[in-house]
């Protein structure tokens, strides 16, 4: 999985940030993005976080926090994702997580898309989270902390679920919704949500 960082390593960028988000489907909670610099080791087991068991995902949170050369991360709340829109709000979370990082990377490989703005040369990869370990290691970072996160607001907003579906439009989800209106998480412009404010 870490050949292309060693590739980029091999010609003069020593410094690798992958990076990630989690929560970008979400119809509530905040979107969560991490960008990682690895070190010389890396953890077994790297994948796609969506791929992994959550015990197995904290496993590696904790892996990847001991071992990396840097970690950063980023929440944008549910409010300013309806304001700035996904996929803004989503490319200023990449970019401010890769910003974030010290050191600052010579290169960065985000997940899927590239994000215009670094400071240093950059690649969007189709499916980086299963291709490249310093992607993968911060989707699982963005994974975790957001679950994490999750968790916290489902006991300050009891009934929806939060620790369970994380904010994602499961069918319990939906009913919560609709029987209980949305709270101060939930993403207005989502069209499930929008709709449940109708009821």
């Amino acid at each position: 999985m870490d050949v292309y960082s060693r590739l980029l390593k091999g010609a003069g960028f020593a410094l690798v940030a992958g990076a990630d988000e989690a929560g970008r489907g979400a119809c509530a909670g905040p979107l969560v993005a991490a960008a990682v610099i690895l070190g010389d080791v890396v953890p077994d087991g790297l994948d796609d976080s969506k791929k992994l068991t959550p015990r197995r995902r904290e496993a590696l949170y904790d892996e990847i926090m001991a071992c990396a050369t840097a970690v950063a991360c980023v929440r944008v709340e549910a409010s300013d994702c309806d304001r700035l829109g996904l996929q803004r709000a989503n490319l200023g979370a990449l970019r401010e997580a890769v910003e974030q990082l010290a050191p600052a990377p010579d290169f960065a490989i985000t997940d899927g898309f590239g994000v215009p703005g670094l400071a240093c040369p950059s690649l969007g990869m189709w499916k980086g989270d299963q291709m490249v370990a310093c992607v993968s290691a911060a989707s699982v970072i963005a994974k975790v902390t957001r679950d994490r996160i999750m968790v916290g607001l489902a006991a300050r907003y009891e009934g929806y679920g939060f620790e369970a579906h994380k904010g994602y439009d499961t069918p319990a989800h939906q009913q919560a919704l609709e029987r209980l209106g949305p709270c101060p998480q939930h993403r207005l412009t989502y069209r499930n949500v929008a709709q449940a404010t109708l009821v």
